[in-house]
């Protein structure tokens, strides 16, 4: 995997979110999806369910990256617990 590189915005909202870097890193490992977002061909979604164990749910987490040769730049991340909103982008 390339190198990761954390802008400003995604730390904090990391930080404001309570979302582990390792959770990030373990999504662009190994995503259950990756999708383009509409209107902007540099940036792709990275998506993955897991079990947040800090409140006890299953969530899907995504991760908005740019991707340039050199690296991943994660822009944001957020998380939701609708994981029916998001089934629908599984695997596209």
């Amino acid at each position: 995997m390339k190198p990761i590189r954390w802008t400003a915005h995604a730390e904090e909202r990391l930080q404001c979110r309570d979302i582990d870097h390792d959770e990030v890193e373990r999504t662009l490992e190994r995503p259950d999806a990756v999708m383009a977002v509409t209107g902007d061909p540099l940036r792709v979604v990275y998506q993955r369910r897991y079990s947040d164990e800090k409140i006890k749910a299953e969530m899907i987490l995504r991760v908005v990256v740019e991707e340039t040769p050199l690296e991943l730049v994660v822009v944001t991340v957020y998380r939701s617990s609708k994981l029916e909103k998001y089934r629908g982008e599984q695997g596209k």
